[in-house]
């Protein structure tokens, strides 16, 4: 049995709309530009689609020197933001500690101009921050393999990889049928049952060496259409009756970077190693 690489999503800002590529660097703290900048309330804790659902209506799109935002519904100018902080009045970023979860991130705040765009949009004060290559926020160290391993703003791990069967089962449950956008993964692959990724452990995808270390436990965001920000009951509701483990619905494997390199779509997961 084969597993293809069949789907590769970066998500830059964490709970804002994917962005869909051919192929993608692994980098040591997931793929390259994935959830490097996080949104924050006015004291400084992570913002997601769990408080402001209207966050999946926000768009962004990789451009030559950065990120461009757009909002789906509202008229407003889209944003430009670069992929480094550009330099502030007093010639240094300026750099803040962020919460997300039990962390303490450090984090730049990228600028003014951001700061009033999210505002506007989400109507409350939010402001937006960058994780600069030399702030280390490790993974947990349970699931830890040489406790160096670090991520993003990510819930918690470099990178989540979903089987496109796990998603068909799904949907043959539902009265109506959800997207894989849902469950937000990096990665998707074709050929297997549905939850083979559950027995994963390490494996080479094009260039780098992966290793799965905790299934994803899902919460309510799953619940929200990516589409119209719509909040519903499923897919948790049918999930609930059959992925519940120990009070927590899992839905794909979390993944820690082992050897770092360039992916593609079309690429074969060559397993190495199952739990």
């Amino acid at each position: 049995m084969s597993f293809i690489v069949s789907e590769i999503t970066i998500y830059p800002i964490k709970s804002l709309g994917g962005i869909s590529l051919q192929e993608a660097i692994v980098e040591e703290r997931g793929l390259k530009y994935d959830r490097r900048w996080v949104l924050a309330d006015e004291n400084n804790v992570f913002i997601t689609q769990r408080q402001n659902e209207q966050m999946a209506l926000i768009d962004v799109t990789i451009e030559e020197m950065g990120l461009r935002v757009t909002h789906r519904l509202k008229r407003i100018a889209p944003l430009q933001i670069p992929f480094e902080p550009q330099t502030v009045a007093g010639g240094v970023p300026h750099s803040e500690q962020i919460t997300i979860w039990d962390d303490v991130v450090r984090g730049i705040r990228v600028s003014d101009e951001a700061d009033a765009w999210f505002s506007t949009v989400l109507g409350k004060k939010s402001s937006l921050f960058y994780q600069p290559d030399d702030s280390i926020r490790l993974t947990d160290p349970k699931y830890s393999i040489t406790k160096e391993e670090h991520t993003s703003f990510s819930d918690g791990y470099p990178i989540l990889v979903i089987g496109q069967a796990s998603l068909d089962e799904l949907n043959a449950k539902l009265e109506e049928p959800v997207s894989m956008k849902r469950f937000r993964p990096n990665l998707v692959f074709t050929g297997g049952e549905a939850h083979v990724e559950d027995s994963w452990r390490y494996f080479t995808v094009g260039d780098a060496k992966l290793v799965g270390v905790k299934p994803c436990a899902r919460c309510v965001l799953t619940t929200i259409n990516p589409e119209t920000a719509e909040k519903g009951k499923e897919p948790l509701r049918t999930l609930t009756q059959y992925r519940n483990v120990n009070n927590k619905i899992l839905f794909g494997q979390n993944l820690l970077v082992v050897e770092t390199g360039k992916i593609s779509v079309g690429d074969e997961l060559l397993m190495l190693e199952n739990k």
